[in-house]
């Protein structure tokens, strides 16, 4: 389920919300129908190409030190 990032048109709040299939949202605050989207900050980060963190450096597993980054201890040996 996505969520959305919305300013409410008639009292200036800002809130995001859970948005299922074809309904509508609503600011939880004046319960106002006029919105406007906001940019998430994920969707910003993942369009980006050299702020993504994807081009950061992976460091070794902090568990065991393992240079195929965090998380590989518990991955099968490549050799």
């Amino acid at each position: 389920m996505p969520i959305f990032e919305y300013v409410c048109e008639k009292c200036d709040h800002e809130f995001e919300t859970l948005v299922y299939g074809s309904e509508k949202p609503e600011c939880p605050k004046c319960h106002g129908k006029k919105l406007t989207a906001q940019l998430s900050v994920f969707a910003v980060a993942a369009k980006g190409s050299s702020s993504s963190a994807s081009a950061t450096p992976v460091s070794g597993c902090g568990t065991c030190g393992d240079p195929r980054g965090p998380g590989a201890c518990s991955l099968p040996d490549p050799d």
